[in-house]
C-alpha cells in the first residue's frame, strides 16, 4: 500500500530545516548519504524526496480515553510501520479523534524515525554473499520485550511472530531466525523491539566499513 494524501506536493514544499534546503538543493542525493553524516530528520519531506517508493502497513489501532471537564474524550491511537524493502525501515504513532488523521501522523511519525539496516549474508550454512538477511546476532529491547534476530540460510523464511514479519519484510529481510522474550502481545514493543535490533545492525563496525 504506497503512501497517499501528502499534506503539499515535493514541488511546493518549502524547507524549514538545513537539512531540507540542501535535500531540495541537490546536495544529498540519498539517505545513505544523510546518515553517514549523521543529520537529522525533521521534515517529513526530506524521506519522500530520497525514497519516494515507500510503503506503510498499520499494525495497530486502538482506542485511548482521557477525562477532561466535558467529560471523556476518546482518540484513536495508531501504530504504522514504513519501509522501502530495500534497507531502511521506521515506526510511529499518531493519535487523532479521526481514525485517518491518526493513521497520517503516524505516517508521518515514522518518516522521522526511519534508519538505515544493515543486511547480508551472516549465516555460515549459506554465505551466499547476497543481502537476503541480518549480516550477524542482533539484539532489540522495547519494554518488557527483547527480540534477537539470527542470520538465516536462503530459503528459510521469516521465522517470527506476525508483527515481527512485518517489520522485517518492510525493512528487505527474507531470512532470518528469531527468538522472542517478554510480552509479546503488546503489539507496539513487539514492533519497537525489532525495530530497535534492526536498528543496532549499524551499531558494530565490520571488515566491510574498514575497506570504505
Amino acid at each position: 500500500m504506497a503512501l497517499e494524501g501528502e499534506r503539499v506536493s515535493l514541488e511546493e514544499w518549502i524547507p524549514k530545516t538545513k537539512v531540507g534546503k540542501m535535500v531540495k538543493e541537490g546536495k544529498i542525493t540519498s539517505m545513505r548519504e544523510l546518515f553517514e553524516q549523521n543529520l537529522p530528520i525533521l521534515e517529513p519531506e526530506i524521506v519522500d524526496f530520497l525514497l519516494p517508493n515507500l510503503t506503510h502497513e498499520v499494525i495497530d489501532v486502538g482506542i485511548v480515553q482521557k477525562q477532561t471537564d466535558a467529560g471523556e474524550l476518546s482518540r484513536f491511537k495508531t501504530v504504522v510501520v514504513i519501509g522501502n524493502g530495500e534497507g531502511f525501515v521506521g515506526i510511529g504513532t499518531g493519535k487523532a479523534k479521526q481514525l485517518r488523521f491518526s493513521i497520517e501522523k503516524a505516517i508521518i511519525n515514522a518518516k522521522l524515525n526511519i534508519v538505515p539496516v544493515r543486511r547480508g549474508c551472516g549465516s555460515w550454512e549459506c554465505l551466499c554473499g547476497t543481502s537476503h538477511s541480518v549480516p550477524f546476532k542482533t539484539v532489540g529491547k522495547s519494554g518488557s520485550v527483547e527480540v534477537v534476530l539470527y542470520p538465516a540460510p536462503k530459503g528459510t523464511g521469516l521465522v517470527a511472530g506476525d508483527i515481527a514479519k512485518t517489520v522485517l519484510r518492510l525493512a528487505g529481510i527474507k531470512d532470518v531466525w528469531s527468538k522472542t522474550f517478554g510480552e509479546t502481545r503488546t503489539t507496539y514493543n513487539f514492533a519497537k523491539a525489532t525495530y530497535n535490533a534492526l536498528k543496532n545492525t549499524y551499531k558494530f563496525v565490520t571488515v566491510e566499513d574498514w575497506k570504505k
